[in-house]
């Protein structure tokens, strides 16, 4: 299977700046807090096996054709299952799905695995991949290409189907806390 790497090879760093140190984890995650994003939970199915996260690293890449990037970190499990199933379903969180955030980021302790999946009411579009009914939108994709970015892979995807609502507030974070932003 010929795979295309579609990265400039022809473009280089600035020596100069490429020679500067980054500044620290800690530092480039306090100054993150002040960046105002999105709540999602991306979900992902492989056979019976479901999985999904609460992330913040969504993005949208190009209308045509109709493509995502999400990140996730390598060491949760939904990161294998979207690997083995070439799917995820980005269920972009409406401003009352605060409790369902947190189940999937974690914060819930006693909440785990599959469990998580008993919070909030679940269907599949086209994928299969588990979509969140109530939310802002769906975003139902397969996985076109995986990019190893350090501690997360960054998958791109392309769009197969989606559902939206035309109310309610959205819910996001900022400084370390959900939020909700009206219409």
């Amino acid at each position: 299977m010929s795979q295309q790497i579609n990265q400039r090879l022809d473009w280089e760093p600035n020596a100069k700046l490429a020679a500067l140190p980054t500044v620290t984890s800690d530092d480039h995650r306090y100054g993150m807090r002040h960046f105002a994003v999105g709540v999602s939970i991306i979900t992902a199915r492989d056979g019976e096996q479901r999985a999904g996260l609460t992330a913040t690293a969504v993005c949208s890449v190009t209308a045509d054709p109709p493509r995502l990037v999400v990140f996730v970190n390598k060491n949760v499990v939904a990161n294998e299952v979207i690997l083995n199933s070439g799917a995820l379903c980005i269920n972009v969180l409406a401003g009352e799905q605060e409790e369902v955030a947190k189940v999937f980021a974690g914060m819930i302790k006693e909440v785990h695995g599959d469990a998580r999946f008993g919070y909030g009411q679940w269907r599949e579009l086209v994928s299969g991949a588990p979509a969140l009914d109530g939310t802002l939108a769906n975003f139902d994709c397969r996985v076109i290409k995986v990019f190893d970015e350090s501690t997360h892979h960054a998958f791109l995807c392309e769009v197969l189907a989606t559902r939206e609502r035309n109310d309610g507030e959205a819910l996001i974070y900022l400084n370390g806390a959900f939020r909700r932003i009206p219409q």
